[in-house]
């Protein structure tokens, strides 16, 4: 059985099992899960149960794919030896809370959800809304209970989803009379969701305007080449406009050089800085940045044995503290038992 031993705020954050991460998911995330494995009992889950519920069509999509989040954790930096990065798949307890809090919450209060009201406009689902896509909250208020996270990064737009897991909580401790379950904040990162090279939309594979980390030099170069600028900075000399012009947003999230940053904006609005040489002082940043993560990441993708590994043993320690805080609750429930 579980025996908590770590007094550190637990954070659980994680990825859907779609597809390699990419430049958004290292600004938005995987930068400062580096940091935080330091400091907090840190649970990494590839979400490839959540993955489905969307991706029902293309299983063999969400499968191949946790392999390769998996690798892209390790290059980043992410150390076994202080994160747990676990398969949600091979967690039964996370389906059995699910199917639990099912029970104490309505469909109209799930569909007034303000993020799921969007993603099912975005997504054009309208009433043919997966039973598993509308649910989404009640498993995540699974995940972050059943881990007892007290901490969970997420987008500005996702903060309803813990509001929705804290809802959960009060409703279930309120019934049991006493603190069985912990309510968990939001962590919302500085740096915001990162927009695609076209400056159109977020960053996604899908929508062709992402850079993965795995991204070559000569694919970094042309991304860059291809980002959106200010399209009425026609000349050099021009002043230019640096809102929503995608090259300073870049630059914002990844030049640690926080004054030079500041002078070329103020160059760009005056006029007589160009594009091209804008564009090339990022593209300088993302190929350093870029570099090392490529190399780290070639080397797991040719041990995958050690990756699998990994993920046994991150998924082992995961299911002992999941099982706990489900036969806990059980217990205070008064749910039946056979034992």
């Amino acid at each position: 059985m579980f025996s908590p031993t770590d007094n550190r705020p637990v954070i659980l954050t994680g990825d859907r099992t779609t597809g390699p991460l990419h430049l958004g998911h290292y600004a938005g995330s995987l930068k400062s899960r580096v940091a935080l494995q330091h400091s907090h009992e840190q649970f990494l889950l590839l979400a490839d149960t959540q993955a489905l519920t969307d991706n029902a069509h293309d299983p063999q999509k969400v499968q191949r794919n946790v392999l390769e989040v998996a690798t892209d954790y390790l290059a980043v930096g992410i150390d076994p030896a202080l994160t747990t990065t676990c398969v949600q798949s091979a967690l039964p307890a996370l389906a059995e809370l699910t199917l639990l809090y099912l029970n104490f919450v309505t469909v109209s209060r799930l569909e007034r959800n303000p993020t799921i009201k969007t993603e099912i406009q975005l997504r054009g689902f309208e009433r043919d809304v997966p039973a598993g896509f509308l649910c989404y909250p009640v498993a995540q208020a699974a995940d972050i209970t059943a881990f007892k996270a007290t901490v969970v990064p997420v987008g500005e737009d996702q903060a309803p989803l813990i509001e929705q897991t804290n809802k959960i909580v009060r409703r279930l401790n309120q019934q049991i009379g006493r603190d069985v379950l912990v309510e968990a904040t939001a962590m919302v990162p500085a740096v915001g969701r990162l927009p695609g090279v076209d400056g159109k939309a977020k960053m996604s594979k899908s929508q062709g305007n992402a850079i993965p980390l795995s991204a070559s030099s000569d694919e970094i170069r042309d991304a860059v080449r291809r980002m959106y600028t200010d399209p009425d900075h026609l000349r050099v000399s021009d002043p230019g406009k640096v809102e929503g012009n995608v090259v300073f947003t870049y630059l914002d999230a990844f030049c640690e050089d926080r004054q030079f940053v500041e002078e070329m904006k103020e160059h760009y609005r005056r006029g007589g800085l160009g594009d091209v040489t804008l564009k090339r002082h990022l593209e300088n940043v993302l190929q350093a940045l870029l570099a090392p993560i490529r190399e780290r990441r070639a080397r797991y993708a040719a041990e995958p044995d050690y990756v699998m590994e990994v993920l046994r043993e991150g998924t082992r320690k995961a299911r002992e503290r999941t099982e706990a805080t489900f036969a806990e609750l059980r217990s205070a429930l008064g749910l039946f038992s056979l034992t």
